[in-house]
């Protein structure tokens, strides 16, 4: 009855503004999208249970009532609220909260843009008094709401000169489609201290996908609060827009033109029941593990106070305070007029929890998943929803816990292995023409891997090339050819995960565990060398700016130094990176100064509340002065404090015509894992699998 009440409020609560913005953006109705019937799998609440969770529709729209009110929003129709969010109690007041205590003071942190200038102000949701957080002289602006970005689409059409443009391509107005683009900070005269945005449109003649049908070289300039045109670029009046010929990639296209049947149909089936459960909406228990969960505006998922039992003590032991993703990094490597702009930020730009959709039940998430929706908030404060945002499963795809057999000569024989059961948290945003799926996934030996895969459509460039043959052996196209007119341009992908681990406490240190050859004396072994494990503690932040290396291997550990196992060893988690990436822009280049958390892949710092976002609180058109790598240049004391670990992962990608028209996911991740964080392997008794305790299921033997 709760979600049925919460829906039900949601539907009077929404207003009709953000209906109308709906359909201008071309999405599917607003009832499909974000009003759904009530599904069993689902458990909301509008009463919070726990400090961290996320604001309620109530609150939501008693902040809105609060504000009404106030003097910075009575006095003119010239604002926004650009975020609004719960403020998180101080971490202390939250480790020492014991479920059944009194909730604590609820407070909503509002980010808002009132005729042009930034203010942050906090709710008090208990007493209704409003304060202002200080704003320092720090560059940038709040993220873009979807009612803005909505606006701008309008005023290209409003335009006279855009219009006539469009005519003498020969292209027809009503397959236009324009997608609004972050324009990034280079000094540029015309942008200065003013809110700018660009918009590149696209034809949607003969396919859905109409990302592959650049209208290449044609920009528009736009001031964001006049929604007035500054300038408009038009250099690309000779380049064809692609044919798009069989670009569209809905199943109910594609089957037309015969299904590919590689594989019948396969499904996890759990006869007994998911092994996992939700508690009062946000605490997942799962195995030996237990978190929060909620969604984020503008990081997605947030895992906050992930704790594991311990198997000889039943002890749950802490391990992360909290972990999301800070931001991401997208730049594309074509500094041409059309194309040098785009080196997106897009959680702090457009919001990554923002631009989460639905996920597709079977499809994104397999049918033993439970689904978590989102509440956000409109410019205006009024609340909706945003249905199956966030699932939860287990998976087993027949991996091995452990397992061992003794080899024949022992004369003795012994097979015991274990099945490899793990929990997922997944989140899938579409941020444009890209969807990132990003998962944390919990493992029974107390692992907590992250990963994030690509997919989507490719952001290409037209080209009056249709065939390599064509290319002259001087010119370089910034990508490779992958269809008739369209390139592939290079670009990177970078994810910042911030990961404020608290092992078995919140006053720890990180230790650098080099791996280094060490020569043998003449005499002292048949042996000419070997490996030795060299640790260094880290004492300040510059000591902890880590770029991977292969040739200098290394272990990172973060470490409680005041517990200890039986044996004497420090109690920890390592950070184990994957396949990654560096970024190779220079320190100077505009872009890379906004993102300079990807100059390492590994930094730490000392808690700091206001440090969360690695490329600033205000993303939109900084200039990089208060980003991750300013807070740690400060190189604070790092050892036996409480501290924060930061992880980049990222990919370069070269693009291939596989890629096209929409790509096949790829992915990477890293792992914490612990390292003597147990006196034993954790799952050491972990039961095998035995034919009685599974379903029945008849098989289809080849002959």
């Amino acid at each position: 009855m709760e979600g049925r009440k919460l829906r039900r409020s949601l539907v009077l609560s929404m207003s009709i503004s953000l209906f109308l913005l709906l359909t201008w953006l071309h999405l599917p109705s607003f009832h499909e999208n974000f009003i759904k019937k009530p599904d069993p799998t689902h458990h909301e609440s509008d009463v919070p249970h726990h400090p961290l969770d996320p604001l309620t529709v109530h609150e939501f729209n008693k902040v809105r009532a609060i504000l009404a009110t106030h003097p910075l929003f009575e006095s003119t129709s010239t604002y926004s609220l650009n975020a609004i969010a719960l403020e998180e109690p101080d971490k202390e007041l939250v480790l020492k909260w014991k479920r059944g205590d009194p909730l604590l003071p609820r407070k909503a942190s509002v980010t808002a843009m009132v005729k042009g200038k930034s203010h942050i102000l906090l709710v008090d949701l208990n007493t209704s008094e409003v304060s202002y957080n200080e704003l320092g002289s720090t560059s940038g602006y709040p993220i873009l709401t979807i009612e803005e970005t909505a606006r701008i689409l309008e005023v290209p059409f409003k335009n006279v000169e855009f219009n006539s443009t469009i005519a003498q391509r020969g292209i027809n107005m009503g397959d236009v489609k324009c997608v609004p683009l972050s324009s990034g900070w280079y000094n540029m005269p015309i942008e200065n201290k003013r809110r700018v945005i660009k918009v590149q449109c696209f034809s949607m003649k003969d396919s859905v996908n109409f990302y592959m049908k650049p209208i290449e070289g044609l920009t528009v300039l736009i001031d964001i609060d006049r929604e007035e045109v500054l300038h408009i670029f038009d250099n690309g009046r000779g380049i064809p827009v692609a044919k798009g010929i069989d670009t569209d990639y809905r199943y109910s296209v594609q089957k037309l033109r015969g299904e590919l049947h590689l594989f019948n149909p396969i499904s996890m089936e759990q006869p007994k029941g998911p092994s996992f459960i939700v508690e009062d909406g946000h605490l997942v228990k799962w195995a030996n593990w237990e978190f929060h969960l909620k969604a984020d505006a503008r990081a997605g998922i947030i895992i906050s106070q992930a704790k594991v039992r311990d198997p000889d003590t039943s002890e749950m032991r802490s391990v992360m305070y909290k972990g999301f993703t800070s931001e991401l990094f997208v730049p594309y490597m074509d500094p041409t007029d059309a194309w040098y702009f785009k080196t997106y930020m897009d959680a702090g730009e457009y919001g990554f929890g923002l631009q989460a959709m639905p996920l597709d039940p079977l499809n994104d998430c397999p049918r033993n998943a439970y689904y978590m929706d989102a509440v956000f908030a409109a410019a205006d404060a009024t609340p909706y929803l945003r249905p199956n945002i966030i699932c939860v499963f287990e998976t087993y795809a027949g991996d091995i816990a452990w397992r061992h057999a003794e080899t024949p000569f022992n004369n003795f024989k012994v097979t015991e292995v274990r099945p490899k059961v793990n929990l997922v948290v997944r989140m899938a945003a579409s941020v444009g023409n890209y969807d990132y799926i990003v998962d944390w996934e919990f493992q029974a030996d107390g692992l907590i891997r992250s990963k994030v895969g690509l997919s989507g459509m490719l952001m290409v460039k037209g080209t009056i090339y249709d065939h390599m043959n064509q290319v002259p052996s001087e010119e370089y196209l910034y990508g490779p050819l992958l269809s008739e007119n369209l390139i592939g341009v290079i670009h990177d992908h970078y994810i910042i995960y911030y990961l404020d681990l608290d092992i078995d406490g919140t006053d720890n240190s990180f230790t650098k565990v080099n791996i280094k050859k060490h020569e043998t004396s003449p005499g002292e072994s048949p042996r000419k060398s070997y490996l030795k494990a060299i640790r260094n503690v880290a004492k300040t932040e510059k000591d902890a700016q880590i770029r991977l290396s292969l040739y200098d291997p290394s272990e990172f550990h973060m470490t409680n130094p005041s517990k200890k196992t039986k044996i004497g060893n420090p109690v920890g988690y390592k950070v184990v990176p994957s396949g990654t990436a560096a970024s190779l822009l220079d320190p100077e280049d505009p872009p890379q100064k906004r993102a300079a958390f990807t100059n390492n892949q590994i930094w730490v710092t000392p808690y700091n509340k206001s440090e969360q976002w690695a490329g600033g609180l205000f993303t939109y058109q900084s200039k990089g002065d208060d980003t991750l790598q300013v807070w740690s240049n400060r190189d604070r004391a790092i050892e036996k404090k409480d501290i924060v670990l930061w992880y980049t992962l990222g990919f370069h990608h070269i693009p291939c015509q596989e890629d096209y028209p929409i790509m096949p996911t790829v992915s990477s991740s890293f792992d914490l894992k612990p390292v003597n964080f147990f006196e034993r392997n954790p799952i050491l008794r972990l039961p095998p699998n035995f034919k009685h305790d599974l379903p029945l299921c008849s098989s289809h033997v080849l002959a």
